[in-house]
């Protein structure tokens, strides 16, 4: 049986979308950056990605800007990522 968290972290639905198929590096991160700065604390950004430097780029930005990285999705290609703003 799953964790409570565990559970919070499947069935998270994210606030907004960012779309950056198609972007490369260092575009998804700059794009990341400006949305989630929009949003308000808690509420979850979902961004999609095919540049493979993206999983590293978004996964070390959320840990330097105190943003939580909630998930981390692969598909073939495609990447996707739950990010939960925290400050």
């Amino acid at each position: 049986m799953p964790s409570p968290e565990q559970k919070q972290k499947k069935d998270t639905k994210p606030d907004r979308t960012l779309d950056a198929i198609g972007l490369y590096c260092p575009e998804p991160v700059f794009r990341t950056k400006e949305e989630i700065e929009k949003m308000e604390i808690g509420q979850v950004l979902e961004i999609l990605a095919d540049d493979p430097a993206a999983e590293e780029d978004i996964t070390r930005w959320a840990k330097r800007t105190g943003n939580q990285l909630l998930k981390l999705e692969k598909d073939r290609r495609t990447l996707r990522f739950l990010v939960k703003k925290l400050k």
